[in-house]
């Protein structure tokens, strides 16, 4: 049996890590000066693919994982995650649309997503944007060594339902490295002081996924598309961090982010 690989990483594995982060917020850099709206969201995947190879010269790590045919998955308002690129799929005027890309450069891989507001959205849509971005930050406020995996969700969840939104309980974030997907899980929601201590050199994602109604979701009949039960928004932000001697560092921090204000 294959062990698992280990969840402290050696500084070596760190500054490959930060390189690949550092990539990765480039492609998001990228986005943010493209008008999404009239775009497929098969053009915005081909797009994103021809910078990560070509400018990049790295792996768009999620392409052949799991059998996905992509580059990234988009997800677009009552989407909660694992949306597919489609050519019939045209982002409009007034969408919220999440972009989930990842990145792998020398062995190691990045993890990040963000929502985007496309023109003219509704308030109330701009506004669970806001907040999904900022019970992110609420998580990864909490990351140092000693605490808990349970402070991140404790703190997602609670600025979540302070601001009358709901926490999607199904998928979470997870330790990264040469594997997309390694250990631990880092749940959305939990209670303070409970969970995996946290310990110097862990690299994992924190990503909330928000909901506008209730936590409910369910998977369309493709097996990858996931949608809220009562067809109500859903934002998600996403970023990896790493476990740092005195706190965190974001390793996919771009740069129009400080520090941990989000």
């Amino acid at each position: 049996m294959r062990r698992l690989p280990d969840m402290v990483k050696t500084p070596e594995e760190l500054e490959l890590m930060r390189n690949s982060g550092r990539l990765l917020a480039s492609v998001f850099e990228m986005l943010d000066g493209v008008d999404l709206a009239g775009m497929s969201t098969l053009a915005v995947n081909d797009m994103v693919e021809r910078f990560i190879t070509e400018d990049l010269a790295a792996r768009p790590a999620s392409k052949g994982q799991y059998g996905f045919e992509f580059v990234l998955n988009c997800s677009i308002n009552q989407v909660v995650c694992h949306g597919i690129p489609d050519r019939n799929e045209i982002i409009r005027d007034g969408d919220i649309i999440n972009l989930d890309i990842t990145l792998e450069k020398d062995g190691f891989i990045a993890d990040s997503s963000k929502t985007y507001v496309v023109g003219n959205a509704s308030a109330a849509a701009r506004r669970l944007v806001r907040v999904a971005q900022k019970a992110m930050w609420k998580g990864i406020e909490q990351v140092r060594p000693g605490a808990y995996l349970g402070d991140i969700g404790h703190a997602i969840e609670k600025h979540a339902k302070k601001n009358g939104y709901s926490v999607v309980r199904d998928y979470c974030g997870h330790g990264i490295g040469r594997e997309m997907h390694e250990e631990p899980n880092v749940l959305n929601f939990g209670r303070r002081g409970t969970g995996m201590r946290l310990r110097e050199g862990m690299v994992f994602t924190v990503e909330p996924m928000i909901n506008q109604g209730t936590s409910r979701v369910s998977t369309e009949e493709d097996g990858w598309k996931v949608v809220t039960k009562d067809g109500k928004l859903s934002a998600q932000f996403e970023h990896t961090v790493a476990v740092t001697a005195d706190g965190v560092e974001v390793l996919t921090l771009r740069r129009d982010e400080t520090a941990l204000t989000g």
